[in-house]
């Protein structure tokens, strides 16, 4: 159990059967080595081939699905305009996350996407974010931490989110000093294409921007106390000048543009940057922090706080960072010394966390059983619990420990969720507790403790099942005021098992 709430979205009856089968140590070893893409299960397949914007291109997704005009109808505009492409996007995170087999994987894309994270709710991200998950984060999550790094740099999900396709070298060229009105209208023209684009965001600011590189030495890598100063953010960021975008509102791209680089020579973290570099001088960065001790302990901390606790012990942390150097960052050897610490094992580490709000949904409709079509009612409870898929409000992304998501208003959401789902309130999931139904005319508290094996993986504590049997006594009390015998109610009881503490928990 323990291994299929942390690699996983919790137990489904596919996934504890595949555990009998392999053991534990064979199932952890088939998620390090997934089989090829067209393992998936055929149901899975075609609920997602349901999806066609998942497989189309940045341009085909920006010219199929406009931003539509403020007269179009409000249902024609969630069908034909970026609501569309967002709503499918949405959809396939939360029917991989419950259907696939590669469980772990889709835990890892949720990891790194959060790692990484972009939002679609800034500009044309709406339009990139699913290229963004499907080309560079998802092909990257069993390989080298080096190219996850340089697959994110190159997006333009990323160069757009982090301003980087704005930032330009500081300085005037020679040119510039001959000809300042040419080369500023040479320069400005050369930035943006003037391809048509008439929102603000899409005006020109040059000069140097530091977001991304912040970002970059902050988040992606060496973390807050990683030893890099004000002036390393700066440098970095003129390493970086010229990574820009080719026609961002018609066929986003990455394109190096030399005439905005800043070609000088640069210092980054006490390493020269010899002038001349060009483009190079981004990958030179990216080299050093992907080899950085301090980026493996970042990396290491996060992955330990995801996968063991919210504060994980130090020496694991140390024992995997040093994984991370020794393997150059290979991150299926390091996700294997993570799960196989005996931190991991420990019985300390037995229900530990707090699931997210996605976690909870998808790990609930697993244990349900339940037959999915994703609806934007579905989605939206995410974001009623505070996670809206995709739209994490900072470079953060959404938080990786329990603090944030303990709180009444987001728990009564969780308790709400759960008994929408299982009274079949939902739209698009359907839940047949009769197959959870102890044998032989069950008694309340059969049901209780039969649910709560089946939702929870063993009998609830002795407080949640006083809970459950209090409120299906009251329930009785008030049917028996009309003289009414009600049978026992199971969807109650397995609403309220869903909002339970032991439920919240992984």
């Amino acid at each position: 159990m323990h291994v299929l709430q942390r690699l996983a979205y919790g137990p489904s009856a596919r996934d504890l059967a595949e555990v009998k089968r392999l053991g534990v140590d064979g199932w952890v070893e088939a998620q390090l080595q997934p089989p090829s893409e067209a393992a998936l299960p055929a149901g899975l397949e075609a609920k997602l081939q349901a999806f066609p914007t998942l497989g189309m291109s940045m341009e085909q997704l920006v010219e199929d699905y406009p931003r539509p005009p403020r007269e179009m109808p409000r249902e024609e505009k969630r069908e034909r305009g970026p609501a569309r492409v967002a709503f499918e996007r949405s959809s396939a995170r939360v029917l991989r996350a419950v259907e696939s087999p590669r469980q772990l994987e889709e835990v890892l894309v949720d990891f790194w996407f959060n790692h990484f994270n972009v939002s679609e709710d800034k500009g044309v991200v709406k339009w990139l974010a699913t290229a963004y998950e499907r080309d560079a984060i998802r092909p990257h999550v069993f390989g080298t931490f080096r190219e996850l790094l340089g697959a994110t740099a190159h997006h333009p999900a990323m160069l757009f989110y982090l301003d980087n396709w704005r930032s330009t070298r500081e300085g005037l060229s020679q040119e510039e000093l001959r000809h300042p009105k040419r080369f500023r209208r040479q320069q400005a023209a050369a930035m943006l294409e003037l391809d048509g684009a008439e929102d603000e965001e899409a005006k020109p600011k040059l000069g140097l921007n530091e977001n991304y590189a912040r970002e970059l030495l902050e988040l992606h890598t060496l973390g807050v106390n990683g030893g890099y100063t004000q002036d390393d953010v700066r440098e970095v960021a003129r390493c970086f000048t010229g990574w820009t975008l080719r026609k961002p509102r018609k066929a986003p791209a990455f394109l190096f543009r030399r005439v905005a680089h800043d070609a000088d020579a640069k210092v980054v973290l006490g390493q020269a940057i010899p002038a001349g570099g060009g483009e190079q001088d981004g990958e030179q960065v990216l080299d050093l922090l992907a080899d950085h001790p301090a980026t493996a302990r970042h990396v290491a901390l996060k992955l330990a706080r995801r996968f063991v606790a919210d504060a994980p012990p130090p020496e694991l942390v140390d024992r995997v960072a040093k994984v991370f150097l020794d393997s150059k960052g290979d991150l299926r050897t390091v996700y294997r010394a993570l799960f196989q610490s005996p931190e991991f094992q420990s019985p300390q580490a037995h229900a530990a966390k707090v699931k997210t709000p996605f976690e909870y949904v998808v790990s609930a409709l697993r244990a349900t059983d339940a037959q999915v079509e994703v609806t934007p009612r579905l989605l939206r409870h995410l974001a009623l619990m505070g996670e809206p898929l995709y739209r994490a409000p900072a470079p953060t992304g959404f938080p990786e420990v329990a603090g944030p998501w303990v709180n009444s208003g987001a728990l009564v959401s969780r308790l709400n969720f759960g008994l929408d789902l299982v009274g079949g309130r939902l739209p698009g999931a359907r839940v047949a507790l009769d197959a959870f139904a102890p044998k032989q005319a069950p008694t309340a508290v059969e049901w209780v403790d039969g649910l709560g094996q089946a939702l929870l993986g063993a009998k609830p504590s002795e407080e949640t099942r006083a809970t459950i049997l209090a409120a299906l006594s009251r329930k009785r009390e008030a049917a028996s005021a009309v003289d009414e015998a009600p049978p026992v109610d199971v969807p109650l009881i397995a609403g309220l098992l869903l909002g339970s503490p032991e439920f919240q928990k992984q």
